[in-house]
């Protein structure tokens, strides 16, 4: 008899404890917040490429879409992380990938935080309507001849693996630490270097329809030919790679970046 009730004041005791670890649990999850970044130009600025009416779906309601779903699965507890520190949107992404196989609820935060990681970047690689001869004064420039041999391979390069990515996804420009080497590659669906160790993504192109429909409706590779030709951000790439190199994203050694220009 004395031995239940010492079991059940025990079990009394513990119960604020528990309590107190469910909430600490809820509110870390509460306090990741991912940001809708605001365009960084105004939604008439890469006309006649791209247009207002396309701009204006695409960052304000699918990755506005995405980044809101994001901040909805972390915010109802249903996927255990943010428990430890305060994680930043990639931390997330690499987490929910490795989770993705054991709930629904993993897949669905992989999938939207993707998404909304995918589309903050490709917004920043492009500028107002310029030309490609802007990459040929830059470290990233030079790291393109020397892994490709020239821009216009890798030209090619990317622009195949745009054209050719089944159904929805995206084409990269990544620096791969491993060959200290610049790499193109695609990935479906909500895919991005940042579950493949070693890649460091520089830059890139968004293929799934709703990023050009409304322009281009299904002549993607028309799509692709502007947004290379004349919408790339080469400073952005630039600053990219240059962290890169450095060490920052991803611990790279800097012989590539000195290569002579």
């Amino acid at each position: 008899m004395h031995s239940t009730m010492a079991r059940h004041q025990c079990s009394y005791h513990l119960l604020p404890t528990v309590a107190c670890l469910i909430g600490v649990f809820v509110t870390a999850l509460a306090d990741i917040h991912v940001p809708h970044e605001p365009l960084p130009y105004a939604t008439t600025a890469l006309e006649p490429h791209i247009n207002h009416p396309t701009l204006e779906v695409h960052h304000g309601k699918h990755y506005k879409k995405y980044v809101d779903t994001t901040n909805s699965i972390l915010g109802d507890g249903s996927v255990g992380i943010g428990t430890k520190k305060k994680k930043s949107l990639e931390d997330i992404i690499r987490e929910s990938a490795r989770l993705k196989s054991s709930s629904t609820a993993s897949t669905a935060l992989f999938n939207n935080a993707a998404q909304a990681w995918n589309h903050a970047f490709y917004f920043k690689c492009m500028r107002p309507p310029g030309s490609s001869d802007a990459v040929t004064a830059t470290k990233v420039g030079a790291a393109i001849k020397r892994s490709f041999g020239t821009y216009q391979t890798f030209r090619d390069s990317f622009v195949k693996a745009a054209n050719t990515a089944f159904g929805s996804g995206w084409a990269w420009l990544v620096y791969d630490t491993a060959t200290d080497a610049l790499l193109v590659t695609k990935t479906i669906g909500a895919d991005n270097p940042l579950t493949t160790a070693g890649h460091v993504p520089l830059l890139t192109i968004d293929v799934w329809e709703h990023a050009y429909y409304l322009d281009y409706q299904n002549m993607r590779a028309t799509y692709v030919d502007a947004f290379v030709d004349k919408l790339i951000n080469w400073e952005f790439v630039e600053q990219n790679f240059v962290t890169a190199v450095g060490g920052e994203g991803g611990g790279g050694s800097k012989k590539l970046a000195d290569e002579e220009l």
